[in-house]
């Protein structure tokens, strides 16, 4: 079974991430921050991979260390989870269309973090949440799964709507990236022979 759990515990947050790779995209997401809640509903409903998430931060100050250390136990947990990255496609891209929104998200599963964020929010906040926080989740996935990725918003007037595709498009990605591919067995997704 591929997947993983980690516990990150700080003087700010205290995280707990649980994921199933070969999952059906079940969820169960706690942190006290709604928004996030529900993109991270998002992300493993589109990803298919069980994604649990019980967390407690320092909301009195703001969302900023809740949304950034839930990104990193997340990019944690799926970078245990997927172990030596044997059998996996590596690779993954998605053009997400959502209303008003267009995003594209392609991603390799290199185990070289690297973050190109061309995504312009038309707001600094969607309710109480703010927007730039949705790039510092990315960042702090990005760094902490291994995960080379690039996200580009081509269109939208709507924050909501752009943050909410942007995480479905990663979802896409993701799932299409982490999936075994039944051509290459268990080999490993490079010719330098690890990743």
């Amino acid at each position: 079974m591929r997947s993983a759990t980690i516990t990150r515990k700080t003087t700010e947050t205290e995280i707990s991430v649980s994921v199933e790779l070969d999952g059906t995209g079940a969820y169960d997401n706690a942190t006290g921050v709604g928004f996030l809640d529900h993109m991270l509903d998002q992300l493993a409903r589109h990803s298919l991979i069980d994604i649990t998430v019980r967390a407690k931060g320092d909301l009195h100050i703001d969302d900023h260390h809740t949304v950034e250390d839930t990104g990193i136990a997340l990019g944690q947990a799926l970078a245990e989870a997927m172990g030596d990255k044997r059998g996996i496609r590596r690779y993954g891209a998605c053009h997400l269309a959502m209303d008003d929104a267009l995003v594209r998200c392609a991603l390799d599963l290199s185990g070289r973090p690297y973050l190109v964020w061309n995504v312009e929010m038309p707001t600094s906040k969607i309710g109480s949440f703010d927007t730039e926080l949705v790039r510092e989740f990315f960042q702090a996935l990005s760094t902490h799964g291994g995960i080379t990725l690039h996200v580009d918003a081509l269109h939208g007037i709507n924050s909501h709507h752009i943050a909410e595709a942007a995480f479905k498009s990663v979802a896409r990605a993701l799932r299409e990236a982490a999936e075994t591919d039944p051509r290459k067995g268990d080999a490993i997704p490079s010719t330098k022979g690890a990743l």
